[in-house]
């Protein structure tokens, strides 16, 4: 069997406990930042004032939006459900924090005002599932949801993860001018 073949319930054991491993990190680790971006620190409020301040208006409207990705691909990736656009949901997420705060600041996360490495390394796990679906243990192959190829996945995480970024930078992005 080839591991482009339909059906990923049909991986290996080793492959499928990877899937199960990806997700949960990528899952509660993204839900935790969207749940901060709600209940933590300055809320919904603070969110939408850095919003505004790094140039995406209106910072309301992007701060609920981050969050609410945030904890949506968190909850579906915990569970493997809908996994490839769940995966793609995360890539956009980062794709805009790299273009909108991290790039002017090198690669490395230790560079003063935090590098691209953490974000494009997520970017980079997103592919595992989203390129390899949820696996066995998932919501998807218990009810036989997005049961595609892996190239089929793959095109869509990557086309919808950087679309969804591209469109959401052309309609809210409006950095300040330099002088």
């Amino acid at each position: 069997m080839t591991l482009t073949m339909v059906a990923s319930v049909h991986y290996t054991t080793s492959l499928n406990l990877i899937l199960v491993a990806v997700r949960l990190f990528l899952g509660l680790m993204i839900f935790a930042h969207g749940y901060r971006k709600f209940f933590g620190g300055g809320k919904i409020d603070g969110t939408a004032r850095w919003f505004d301040s790094i140039g995406m208006r209106p910072g309301k409207l992007n701060a609920y939006m981050a969050a609410s990705t945030e904890v949506g691909v968190g909850v579906l990736l915990v569970l493997g459900l809908l996994t490839p656009l769940a995966a793609a949901g995360l890539i956009s997420v980062m794709t805009v924090a790299i273009l909108t705060v991290h790039i002017h600041n090198g690669f490395f996360i230790f560079n003063k005002g935090e590098g691209i490495e953490y974000c494009l390394g997520v970017i980079v796990m997103c592919l595992v599932p989203g390129t390899f679906g949820g696996g066995r243990y998932s919501l998807d192959a218990l009810w036989h949801v997005m049961n595609w190829s892996s190239r089929d996945n793959f095109l869509l995480a990557v086309v919808v993860g950087f679309g969804g970024a591209l469109l959401q930078l052309a309609t809210f992005y409006r950095p300040a001018r330099k002088s």
